[in-house]
């Protein structure tokens, strides 16, 4: 009951003040939908930078898979290697300040991430 009455005085103080926070919610999260849509068109318009996304992502598959298998020496040199790809592509790091400003469960967030999920399909499996 204790909890109900939590989820209740939370609701109330987010109804009070919702509106203006919900506008500028709504124009944030427009606002990071359209980034996120000229950085995957930025990357995937140009060659060079969509294979760099692309070995960023394969390299990202192998470092949590050396992770997972305890492999220190080589998550290392795959985090090196990753974040000297990054310093080449500007947008991919623009992509991960959006992800970090959304929740990736909620429908604008899902949203969001189908549209950068988008550039996957142009890397070879």
């Amino acid at each position: 009951m204790h909890h109900l009455n939590g989820l209740l005085i939370v609701a109330i103080c987010l109804i009070s003040t919702g509106p203006l926070y919900a506008q500028r919610q709504q124009q944030n999260v427009a606002r990071l939908k359209e980034d996120a849509r000229n950085a995957v068109g930025i990357i995937g318009g140009d060659r060079a930078k969509t294979q760099t996304y692309c070995r960023v992502v394969d390299l990202g598959r192998q470092l949590n898979q050396a992770v997972g298998e305890k492999d220190q020496k080589k998550a290392r040199a795959l985090s090196q290697e990753i974040i000297q790809l990054r310093k080449q592509l500007p947008e991919f790091v623009a992509l991960g300040n959006i992800v970090k400003h959304v929740d990736l469960n909620s429908p604008d967030g899902r949203e969001i991430a189908s549209i950068i999920r988008s550039l996957n399909q142009s890397c070879p499996e």
